[in-house]
C-alpha cells in the first residue's frame, strides 16, 4: 500500500510535534523514521495509525483520504516498544486476539483462527511455544509474538514504534536481521521508528530523518550517511569531526590549510565536516600536524583522539593493525581528509 502524508501538523499545547510534514511512502518499502527524542517521529507514526488526530493535513492510503478513519478501519498493524501483550493470555491467545474480537461478517470460525495462528507461529519462528505465557518467554520472543499479533489481522501497513528499544544489543542485532527477512517475505509496507542510527541504516530501504517536527532529509541509508543535507544530519547520523573554516581567495581553509572543493565557491565563515574513518595518516609535511592525546581499541577498529596544531580536537578511525608505537599518546602525526563536507556558518545547505 502507498501512503501519502500531506502538510501534516500536530501540536500538544504550545509544543509543535509535527510541523507541516509531507511524505510519500512507497508500496512495499521499509521506511525508517529516525531522529532524537522530541523530533516528532512517534507522533507521526501514531497519526498514520489513527491513534492521534492531526491538527491539519491529510493521510492518504492508496489515494483515499484516511485521516478520519478509525484505527480498525485503517487496518494498520501496530507494534509497541514494550510489546503490550496480555499477560493472562497464552501466546496463541495473544496472536488470535484481534481475530476473535471481530463481529458480524468479519468474524472468523475457530478452525480458521487456529490455522492462522499456527501459520504465524511458524512465520515468526515460535513453533511449539503457543501454549506459553508472555512471562515464560525471552524479550526477543515476546517481540516476535507482538509482531505476529500485528500480522494476524492481515494489515495493509505494519507500524513499529522502537520495536527493539527494550532489548539487549545482541538480541537487537539478531531481530533486525530477522525483521528484514520477514519484511521481504511478506512484502508489507512497513514504517518503523527508531533513534538508533545503526538500526535505521541497516534495516531500511529509505530513511526519513526528523528534527523539531520537520523532515531534514529523506533518502537511502547511503545518502543519509555519505551525503548529509544539513549540519544536523551530519552530526546525528554517525560520528563526525566539525572544524571551523573560512573562504579566502576563492579557497576553503580549515585548520590553516586549503581544501579542494569541486565546483563550489563561497565567502565568509564556514564549517567542515569529516568523519573519523575519512581521516588518513599522511607523510610529514603534508596535511594537518596533530598530536595524539588518547587511543581506544574497539574490536577491529582503533579510535585515536588528536589535537591539531590549530587547537581543534579530532577523532580518527584506523584498522586495529595500525596500533603500536606510531599511534601512542604524545606522538606527532599528519592528517588529511579523503572525504568531507562543508556548510556555511549559518547552517544553510552548501552549494553543489
Amino acid at each position: 500500500m502507498n501512503i501519502k502524508i500531506e502538510h501534516l501538523r500536530k501540536r500538544f499545547g504550545t509544543f509543535t510535534a509535527v510541523d507541516d510534514v509531507t511524505l510519500d511512502i512507497r508500496e512495499g518499502e521499509l521506511l525508517a523514521l529516525l531522529g532524537p527524542s522530541g523530533s516528532g517521529k512517534t507522533t507521526l507514526l501514531r497519526v498514520i495509525a489513527g491513534l492521534e488526530q492531526p491538527d491539519g493535513g491529510r493521510v492518504l492510503f492508496d489515494g483515499e483520504d484516511a485521516t478520519s478513519l478509525s484505527v480498525q478501519a485503517r487496518r494498520a498493524g501496530f507494534v509497541f516498544q514494550h510489546y503490550a501483550l496480555f499477560r493472562h493470555l497464552t501466546v496463541e491467545e495473544n496472536i488470535a486476539f484481534g481475530l476473535r474480537v471481530r463481529r458480524g461478517k468479519q468474524r472468523m470460525a475457530d478452525a480458521v483462527i487456529r490455522a492462522r495462528v499456527a501459520e504465524l507461529l511458524s512465520l515468526v519462528q515460535l513453533d511449539g511455544l503457543g501454549g506459553r505465557y508472555p512471562a515464560q518467554l525471552s524479550g526477543g520472543q515476546r517481540q516476535r509474538v507482538a509482531l505476529a499479533r500485528a500480522l494476524a489481522i492481515e494489515p495493509r501497513v505494519l507500524l513499529l514504534d522502537e520495536p527493539f528499544g527494550a532489548l539487549d544489543a545482541q538480541v537487537r542485532r539478531d531481530l533486525r536481521r530477522w525483521l528484514r527477512e520477514l519484511h521481504d517475505r511478506t512484502g508489507l509496507t512497513t514504517i518503523f521508528v527508531t533513534h538508533d542510527q545503526e538500526e535505521a541504516l541497516e534495516l531500511a530501504d529509505r530513511v526519513a530523518i526528523l528534527n523539531r517536527g520537520r523532515i531534514e532529509q529523506l533518502g537511502s541509508p547511503a545518502e543519509a550517511y555519505d551525503a548529509p543535507a544539513s549540519p544536523f544530519v551530519y552530526s546525528f547520523v554517525g560520528a563526525v569531526n566539525r572544524l571551523p573554516a573560512h573562504w579566502e581567495s576563492g579557497a576553503l581553509h580549515a585548520a590553516g590549510l586549503p581544501l579542494a572543493v569541486l565546483d563550489a565557491c563561497g565567502q565568509g565563515e564556514a564549517e567542515v565536516f569529516v568523519r573519523p574513518e575519512d581521516l588518513r595518516l599522511v607523510d610529514d609535511g603534508k596535511g594537518w600536524p596533530a598530536t595524539i592525546i588518547g587511543s581506544q581499541r574497539n574490536g577491529p577498529r582503533l579510535r585515536l583522539r588528536a589535537r591539531l596544531e590549530a587547537g581543534d580536537e579530532v577523532e580518527i578511525d584506523l584498522p586495529s593493525d595500525r596500533e603500536g608505537a606510531a599511534t601512542g599518546p604524545g606522538k606527532t602525526i599528519h592528517l588529511a581528509p579523503k572525504r568531507y563536507g562543508w556548510f556555511p556558518q549559518n547552517g544553510e545547505k552548501a552549494p553543489a
